[in-house]
């Protein structure tokens, strides 16, 4: 049975695989000589300092950015493909951004922000909402455990709670993955205690996780490979416990750190 495909993810072709990408904003190179892989329901971890590109790759998979014609053979494709639009993105990856949560000011409801995932809109403007979708919000609604503010306006949520809404948004369509930018920005301890909880019982429940960020206390255990990233390059691709050491984390923050392990958690002290 050589050469044929017993389980069929790995078969198919990564959900985004870039190849010498480099982007460029204005006089700044943003991204450069980007290459990677990512699969489908993989947990995994972007990690690396303000400024280093992450959220410039985030916008690069968002067809937000576009990468710059060199000399040397550029790949940039999901799913196989060359060309694809955000709403086929979307039925794969739900992308939660502190851009998204800026547009959602308006006094909507929690519950109309999950229903507007459906849609790909901000706010529902009349759609026509099926009683599966009303189900499928109500479900994903108690899944994070936000049930009880769904009849209230966003502009009255706290920023740990209107992102839960938004993370709600993401995943109604049934994403095999979830990729959040920077997800834990302005939150609380309580709030940060309650997102991370959510975000674990989403890994658990099967999606896969891509977090974008600069905390090392934002890697839930769930995660298994981490992405390091400085001055718009990949520095580092592996497994989290052969990543997650003083040496690697002291070079990519450009600080002396103590790396500290407890129950699948990882801490930086001596800084």
């Amino acid at each position: 049975m050589s050469g044929n495909c017993i389980h069929r993810p790995i078969c198919e072709p990564p959900l985004i695989e870039f190849e010498n990408v480099t982007i460029v904003r204005g006089e700044c190179r943003v991204l450069d000589a980007v290459t990677l892989s990512l699969r489908e329901r993989e947990n995994i971890a972007i990690l690396g300092p303000n400024g280093a590109g992450k959220s410039s790759l985030v916008k690069a998979i968002t067809r937000e950015y576009y990468p710059l014609i060199t000399d040397r053979s550029v790949k940039f494709q999901f799913r196989g493909n060359d060309t694809w639009d955000i709403f086929e993105l979307r039925s794969f990856i739900g992308i939660v951004s502190n851009d998204l949560q800026f547009t959602f000011t308006r006094t909507i409801t929690g519950h109309e922000v999950v229903l507007s995932g459906f849609f790909s809109s901000i706010g529902l403007f009349n759609r026509d909402i099926s009683p599966a979708m009303e189900e499928k919000a109500k479900e994903i609604e108690q899944l994070l455990g936000i049930s009880q503010l769904s009849c209230r306006p966003m502009t009255s949520l706290s920023s740990g709670e209107a992102r839960r809404f938004l993370i709600g948004r993401a995943l109604v369509p049934g994403p095999a993955t979830l990729l959040l930018d920077e997800p834990t920005s302005n939150l609380d301890l309580s709030a940060l205690h309650m997102f991370r909880n959510m975000l674990r019982k989403i890994a658990q429940a099967g999606t896969g996780i891509v977090l974008v960020t600069h905390n090392l206390h934002d890697i839930i255990p769930e995660i298994t490979r981490i992405i390091m990233m400085k001055d718009g390059r990949i520095v580092g691709d592996g497994e989290k416990t052969l990543m997650l050491t003083n040496e690697k984390v002291e070079s990519l923050f450009s600080v002396p750190v103590s790396i500290q392990e407890e129950h699948g958690w990882y801490y930086a002290t001596g800084y």
